[in-house]
């Protein structure tokens, strides 16, 4: 006996059983695509900047997190068929995190979960999934997989329903997001529950997630790259990724002088990392160190007249945790985790941006 025999609340909906479905490539005209380069298959970044970059990055350029589909439909169902040459999986993440889907509508000024494309756990070409919706017609937003690789992706309405372009964030401008597996979205438990999901849904701002899991080393390659974007806002959170405290002052400030250099008047926050509840008594000396490298970038900028620079300690961001349950494994957020990363830049981004 297995468990979902005993729960049916814990089975997965794989099965399309809708009558009448009518497939749509995601790259018909009716959809709108956010937080990617490219698309079929998906990229965050140009594959040649990504090549030049590192190993790392290369790869995970094709891990889909932060990237959105916008559309507008009065389907009585929404469903999805995705495809993928691998399946990704990792111990401490659910897999609705690492290649589930997640799916929101706009209802006013917010964005409401509708429901989650739950995959199996194995599905290593792929998965097919249905929602069925509150009925009427609605924009909705379709959150990609925070690692997994898409390569095609349909999405099937009902044959007699309409099909048309959503409406567009408020916020056109994007946030833009570089760092490491938390900037990725590991380990949340699904998309929408990625730090810079919740700021997007909360502001009605678009966002590009540039997190590459043990990746993010701040080469000047891939600052290069992120200094010619279109941008209302960086957030600059390398730190984990950094292999020693000598490499993260070698290179975090002539990062933010590349940004600087091409936007002379674009905000930039500066993240120090949050981990700071390990066993290893050396690892709150370590933490201090970084943490310090990280605030003289920011105040360096200051002293040197740019008044549109920010600085979050990431000691705080897990605030007062006595119990210590913001993370999976004492690094990677929990969703609560990710909530309190919300809470932490939220307010600043709204604030920045009016």
């Amino acid at each position: 006996m297995k468990i979902t025999d005993i729960d049916k609340n814990l089975r997965t909906n794989n099965t399309i059983t809708a009558e009448n479905v009518r497939w749509i490539r995601s790259t018909d005209k009716a959809f709108a695509l956010y937080g990617a380069y490219g698309d079929d298959p998906y990229t965050r970044m140009p594959q040649e900047t990504a090549d030049k970059t590192n190993e790392g990055v290369a790869y995970l350029n094709r891990n889909t997190a932060g990237i959105r589909l916008r559309f507008r439909t009065d389907s009585p169902f929404i469903a999805i068929h995705s495809e993928w040459a691998e399946q990704c999986r990792f111990p401490h993440m659910p897999v609705t995190g690492v290649s589930g889907f997640d799916l929101y509508r706009k209802n006013g000024d917010m964005q409401e979960f509708v429901g989650s494309f739950q995959p199996p756990f194995d599905c290593p070409t792929g998965y097919e999934s249905i929602i069925y919706t509150f009925g009427g017609e609605w924009d909705y937003i379709l959150y990609f997989p925070l690692y997994n690789h898409v390569d095609k992706l349909y999405i099937g309405i009902d044959e007699n329903s309409k099909l048309k372009e959503a409406g567009k964030y408020a916020r056109r401008k994007p946030v833009v997001y570089y760092g490491s597996s938390i900037t990725q979205g590991g380990c949340a438990s699904r998309p929408g529950n990625a730090y810079q999901a919740m700021i997007s849904r909360a502001l009605d701002m678009d966002f590009i997630n540039l997190g590459f899991s043990a990746s993010a080393k701040g080469e000047q390659t891939i600052a290069e790259y992120i200094a010619t974007l279109p941008m209302s806002v960086f957030v600059l959170d390398y730190d984990h990724n950094a292999p020693t405290p000598e490499h993260l002052e070698k290179t975090h400030y002539p990062f933010y002088k590349t940004i600087r250099s091409a936007q002379k008047d674009l905000p930039v926050i500066m993240l120090s990392k949050p981990d700071i509840f390990l066993p290893d008594p050396n690892a709150a000396a370590a933490f201090d160190e970084r943490m310090r490298i990280v605030k003289s970038t920011y105040e360096k900028a200051v002293a040197g007249g740019d008044k549109n620079v920010y600085f979050i300690n990431g000691g705080d961001i897990f605030g007062n945790d006595p119990l210590r349950s913001c993370t999976i494994d004492n690094c990677h957020p929990n969703d609560l985790g990710f909530y309190r990363f919300y809470e932490a830049l939220c307010p600043l981004i709204k604030k920045i941006t009016g």
